[in-house]
């Protein structure tokens, strides 16, 4: 190779190398993409979500009074009756002759008044002439005043042969349904037995027991105190059935009991709720939702907003200013619908990050925008609630 040729391919190199020197820098990423949601005051209703059992309104168990052969059974398993409907006839010749023999036992006792009371009479005027001892004239007077006692004793058994004869027809002691029938015809059947003969229960309106803890209804009680809480939706109470759907009658608070249950910590609230379809069984479980009042000037926080950190504190991620990422510890009380009501650590104005969260570190900077899947309820918008048994409200300080 020629010295002249080395020396171009050396040029050549060397301009090749000031080139590459010269270029510019790769561009900077852009800022990622993020969703947020300005957060602003707004009224919330307080729902707490409970567990009840439906319990009939009112429940009778039909037993014989007397004892028996049941002659026969009138009524339809299942089917409604009447209160004073017949149900069962007991075999009543016992109690018929029975019936009779009180019946001619007065009839005696009455016979006896008249010679008694006659000679008791006749004493009391002979005894004024001396003609008999004031001895007789006693135990005469005497007789007659037991013949008349005996009269109202005899009446007594009399009655009351009356009403165990009585007894021998069974009726209904209340309307309602009434259940299958644990005796047949020819089944003996006795007074103050243990198995009732069936069951009657009223169910157009049932009740819903339902538990609350101590702790959840002091917490509403101070609430309503200092004013944060008003009463004006509550009472209503609203029924979730086994199947998942949504009882279409609402119901109404009845009571509270008055004492909290030494077990469980817990306080039985019963409701009332029309039955017109025979939809609610009695022993059902369900699930109640009940209106315990309204929050006005709360900050509600999508549930997509708010995470924990490794020690179990509940947080949540802003932007702050220069659209830098900021990490927020906050207190949430309790869920409604799917939002939190945050207490502390968020203020109205905040722009709450809930999409775009995933290798988001403090000091980032990002392009806040609308979220794409979670949407801001709306003004004057009512949420639904959920169980203010949440695990975050454990936790979440």
């Amino acid at each position: 190779m020629q010295k002249g040729t080395i020396i171009g391919l050396l040029a050549c190199a060397s301009a090749l190398a000031l080139s590459g020197c010269g270029e510019s820098p790769p561009p900077a990423s852009p800022p990622p993409a993020v969703g947020v949601i300005t957060l602003k005051r707004e009224s919330a209703t307080l729902v707490n979500e409970l567990p009840g059992r439906i319990v009939a309104f009112e429940t009778a168990e039909v037993r014989p009074q007397i004892s028996g052969v049941i002659r026969r059974r009138l009524f339809q398993e299942g089917g409604n009756v009447r209160a004073g409907q017949l149900l069962y006839e007991i075999d009543d010749a016992p109690y018929r002759a029975a019936l009779a023999q009180a019946q001619g036992s007065l009839a005696r006792a009455n016979a006896a008044i008249r010679s008694t009371g006659l000679q008791a009479q006749r004493y009391k005027d002979l005894v004024g002439i001396n003609a008999v001892s004031r001895q007789e004239y006693d135990d005469a007077d005497a007789a007659a005043q037991q013949a008349r006692a005996d009269v109202a004793a005899q009446r007594g058994a009399m009655q009351a042969a009356q009403v165990n004869q009585n007894f021998t027809r069974i009726r209904a002691p209340i309307s309602g349904r009434i259940s299958r029938s644990l005796f047949t015809p020819g089944a003996l059947v006795q007074a103050g037995q243990a198995d009732a003969l069936t069951t009657i229960q009223r169910t157009d309106t049932v009740y819903v027991d339902v538990s609350q803890s101590a702790a959840q209804i002091i917490d509403l009680k101070q609430a309503m105190k200092s004013g944060g809480v008003s009463e004006a939706d509550g009472a209503r109470i609203q029924l979730l059935l086994p199947n998942g759907s949504v009882y279409p009658i609402e119901g109404r608070l009845q009571f509270s009991e008055v004492t909290v249950d030494p077990t469980s910590g817990a306080v039985t609230l019963r409701a009332t709720f029309p039955n017109p379809d025979g939809l609610l069984l009695p022993g059902m479980y369900v699930r109640a939702k009940l209106v315990e009042g309204q929050r006005a000037q709360a900050i509600l926080a999508p549930q997509q907003g708010i995470s924990r950190d490794p020690r179990g504190r509940a947080t949540a991620m802003v932007v702050g200013k220069d659209n830098k990422v900021e990490v927020r510890q906050v207190t949430v009380d309790r869920a409604v619908g799917d939002k939190w009501i945050v207490t502390d650590g968020l203020k109205p104005g905040d722009r709450l990050i809930v999409e775009g969260l995933v290798n988001l570190r403090p000091g980032t900077v990002v392009k806040p925008g609308a979220p794409q899947q979670v949407t801001a309820a709306q003004p004057g918008q009512k949420n639904g609630a959920q169980n203010a048994a949440s695990t975050v409200q454990g936790g979440a300080h």
